[in-house]
């Protein structure tokens, strides 16, 4: 005998009221998408785990702490039964069944109105998988279908008109798969990507050929300077009616002058979605296996910008008081003058046997790392011929075994 399919369909529960009896690991697995969908929680259990216990007290959804009664299941749209007790389970779908309210119910597939499916979400879509009273079956499929629109194989383009802006996607510190998946959705649904050389180039290959892919170094900027220039391209691009991508390396607001970008974009009313990167001040560093903080070693860390020579009247680092500072100072974009910089450092107070770390490529197949003192850090970088990108690390936690 064949066993008789279910009918999908999709709950809207916006401000609708779902009842959740028990508050077990059950329901704590089960209640944060019910949470994210916006229903009006009511939750009914004698006693709840810690996490859910929590939920209730930071206000996400009501709790009365008590068995089921009879009459619960009344005025709500949508239930989830989910007790150790078969008889209470039994009782509450019985109401449910009664007030022709949808039931799930987590002990007793056969004998519930509604499955809970084997949900995922990407590229904007919601995967939710059925495969009957095989529950492992159904997050295989799912993790496959996702994985798929993750990764490229399965595709599922947009059809409906798309609003035109921009994006900033922080791509991360090089390594394409350290881009977040919101930046890589993104990247899939552009017209118009504008690069840095520090961005993901991987990521660029993979592109459909109609997207038009500018390199942010070449834009011609004549009597503009570069940046009023990157400015004035993504907003002719966006006011052609295109989707178009600002991919910049690690985070756009640090360093990366993605806030400039945001305000030009925003004064000249072209809608603006900022999406945050991983940050090479901490993920390279952890690539090279130096945690950037560490139980009794370093409780702090600074992170500087080393593009302008500690002595240049339009340096904003006060690097005196830099010196005096006991935890992990990471420099980035500071190769050229580290030699320079040490020695300020020193001079200031910092123990010249400070121990440092120079990672180039971080996170990428070229990585290397070069490590030294604050004393010898400049020569180490001549001798080793390390050449930007790298991040710099200053502190007794590069020495952590």
């Amino acid at each position: 005998m064949h066993e008789q399919p279910a009918y999908p369909v999709g709950l809207r529960l916006t401000g609708r009221r779902v009842v959740v009896i028990g508050g077990g690991p059950v329901a704590q697995r089960r209640l944060p998408a019910l949470l994210a969908a916006g229903a009006d929680v009511l939750l009914i259990a004698p006693s709840v785990t810690p996490s859910v216990e929590a939920m209730a007290e930071t206000g996400e959804l009501r709790w009365e702490p008590r068995g089921y009664r009879l009459g619960d299941i009344a005025d709500a749209w949508y239930a989830l039964v989910a007790t150790d007790d078969p008889r209470v389970n039994a009782a509450a779908s019985a109401e449910a069944e009664e007030r022709r309210v949808w039931c799930v119910r987590s002990d007793d597939a056969e004998a519930a109105t509604a499955w809970t499916p084997a949900t995922g979400r990407s590229e904007g879509v919601t995967v939710a998988v059925l495969t009957g009273r095989d529950p492992r079956r159904s997050a295989a499929v799912r993790d496959a279908v996702v994985e798929g629109l993750r990764d490229g194989p399965l595709t599922a383009p947009r059809h409906r008109r798309r609003t035109p802006g921009v994006a900033l996607v922080g791509g991360g510190p090089g390594d394409p798969d350290l881009i977040t998946v919101r930046g890589r959705r993104l990247l899939a649904e552009a017209d118009v990507v504008i690069a840095d050389r520090l961005g993901p180039r991987d990521l660029l290959d993979e592109l459909p050929p109609h997207v038009e892919v500018i390199d942010a170094a070449k834009i011609p900027y004549g009597r503009f300077m570069a940046q009023e220039a990157i400015n004035n391209a993504l907003i002719e691009h966006a006011k052609a009616g295109k989707s178009v991508v600002r991919l910049k390396g690690g985070d756009p607001f640090v360093f990366g002058r993605g806030k400039e970008e945001a305000q030009a974009l925003a004064e000249a009313g072209i809608p603006v979605t900022v999406v945050p990167g991983v940050t090479s001040a901490v993920s390279v560093p952890a690539a090279a296996g130096i945690p950037v903080t560490h139980r009794g070693v370093a409780h702090e860390f600074t992170v500087v910008s080393g593009h302008v020579a500690p002595d240049d009247p339009r340096s904003l680092v006060d690097w005196q008081a830099l010196a005096a500072l006991r935890g992990t100072l990471v420099l980035l974009m500071a190769v050229e003058r580290m030699g320079a910089i040490a020695e300020t450092l020193i001079r200031h107070g910092r123990p010249a046997g400070t121990p440092v770390a120079v990672v180039q490529e971080g996170t990428t197949a070229a990585q290397r790392r070069v490590d030294a003192t604050l004393e010898s850090v400049g020569r180490r970088i001549a001798e080793e011929g390390v050449r930007p990108p790298a991040i710099v690390v200053v502190g007794d936690v590069v020495t952590v075994a």
